[in-house]
């Protein structure tokens, strides 16, 4: 609400990603997959424009953990995207992007990559 009455002041429209909670570790967050359904159901915003999702999946090694956190948020994406004209998911950070890209991303997120790591 407080990006669309922001927008609405500066007579912007504002692309945004919902973020989802698809990793183990409880350091991430985001929305459940019952959680964005009632916000979409709710969604009254005329000045944000939901493009799509994003999810960080657990800081891992393990593939077929990352594969079982991607794959569901890839499925949800293309479950809504026709009806809510969405065309972005992003998934994949410097540590596991190949996969993510294999898996449905097209937005990555590689910073450290780029930057190297943070202090």
């Amino acid at each position: 609400r407080e990006i669309d009455k922001q927008a609405q002041k500066n007579d912007r429209i504002i692309d945004c990603l919902l973020q989802m909670r698809i990793a183990r570790e409880e350091t991430k967050f985001g929305l459940t997959f019952n959680a964005c359904d009632e916000l979409l159901q709710n969604m009254q915003c005329s000045h944000v424009r939901i493009r799509g999702l994003m999810g960080m999946a657990t800081f891992s090694d393990d593939q077929s953990q990352l594969k079982e956190e991607f794959g569901p948020l890839k499925n949800y994406f293309d479950k809504h995207k026709n009806e809510c004209q969405w065309d972005t998911l992003s998934m994949g950070m410097s540590g596991d992007y190949e996969l993510a890209i294999a898996c449905g991303s097209n937005m990555i997120r590689v910073g450290s990559r780029i930057f190297g790591s943070r202090n």
